[in-house]
């Protein structure tokens, strides 16, 4: 059971029961939100018209909406699947960070429900202050905004976890070997993830390190050598202040220069489709790498990848309280 269910229909929870909360950062599920959707995102503050125009457009070239609280919501079914294995009383939630359900009125429904106990995960397989510890404070914020106490149990990352760095080698190979066999030599692959601000590196952040240790063992495991694989971060914010690089476009053109011309873009911190793959890659970095005279394959997200699946549930079951 998950918390986009109606309060009516929800039963409260039995006794014992730990609930699972996913969260993830939300998205627009139609152009009319794209408005609430950035004053969300901006903390009320005014978005620029050719901003907004810009974005929105972005969204209405990928369908009109992000298919990411979608592809959530799949995600968290088949995950709770694998661990109804476990014979426990458990129950599943969903909290979105900029848009609806929104994590704090998520736990109101754990604490309406009964919920004492529980387990919460991002989406989002690397740590950073900016990102996985955010959304913690929204769970913490819900808790006084609503005078309750639920005793959660924090996956702070799980960016190592071997069915994630199987899933992402797969796809290295699946995009390899979507070229002709007689080509796959000089196929280059950028692995990425969305950049933060580089101010992160000097406070001690652990998100680019954990960043280049998922690269590292998603490069050995498709038996990439050094020469035949690149970093590359992706969809920088639009404050003054500088962002950690190179940007995917700039990196692509840097390639470019070196004489290649085949490329497999494998985005390793997004673990489902939506606009920063669906448009900054397949729509924005095609057409660089077109206009550059590359071919860029990029193969499918993760979605409900078995083997992310397995260690969504692997991860959630190891942070159970005990029985």
């Amino acid at each position: 059971m998950t918390s986009t269910e109606s309060k009516d229909t929800r039963a409260p929870a039995a006794p014992g029961t730990v609930g699972v909360l996913f969260m993830a950062y939300g998205g627009p599920e139609s152009l009319d939100d794209m408005p609430g959707y950035l004053a969300d995102i901006r903390a009320g503050r005014v978005t620029p018209q050719a901003v907004l125009d810009e974005i929105t457009n972005n969204y209405r070239l990928i369908g009109g909406k992000s298919p990411l609280p979608e592809f959530t919501r799949a995600q968290v079914d088949a995950t709770m699947r694998q661990l109804e294995s476990l014979g426990r009383p458990l129950r599943a939630y969903i909290g979105m960070r900029h848009w609806s359900p929104w994590i704090e009125d998520t736990v109101r429904d754990m604490l309406d429900d009964g919920i004492e106990q529980a387990v919460a995960i991002v989406l989002a397989p690397q740590y950073s202050s900016m990102s996985v510890a955010k959304y913690q404070k929204k769970i913490k914020a819900g808790l006084e905004m609503y005078h309750g106490h639920i005793d959660f149990t924090f996956v702070d990352a799980y960016h190592t976890e071997p069915g994630y760095i199987t899933a992402l080698a797969d796809r290295v190979r699946a995009g390899i070997q979507s070229f002709p066999e007689g080509e796959r030599e000089d196929v280059h692959v950028i692995l990425s993830a969305h950049s933060l601000p580089v101010r992160i590196v000097r406070e001690g952040d652990p998100y680019a390190d954990q960043l280049h240790e998922t690269a590292r063992l998603v490069a050995a495991q498709a038996g990439l050598s050094d020469e035949q694989w690149s970093w590359s971060y992706q969809s920088a914010g639009r404050s003054p202040e500088p962002w950690l690089g190179p940007q995917l476009d700039e990196h692509l053109r840097d390639q470019a220069a070196k004489g290649v011309r085949k490329v497999v873009s494998v985005p390793v911190g997004f673990v489902s489709d939506h606009v920063e793959i669906l448009f900054d890659i397949d729509i924005a970095a095609q057409e660089v790498a077109q206009a550059l005279g590359m071919t860029l394959v990029r193969p499918p997200a993760l979605n409900t990848d078995p083997l992310f699946i397995g260690t969504l549930a692997s991860v959630i079951a190891r942070h159970l309280p005990e029985a």
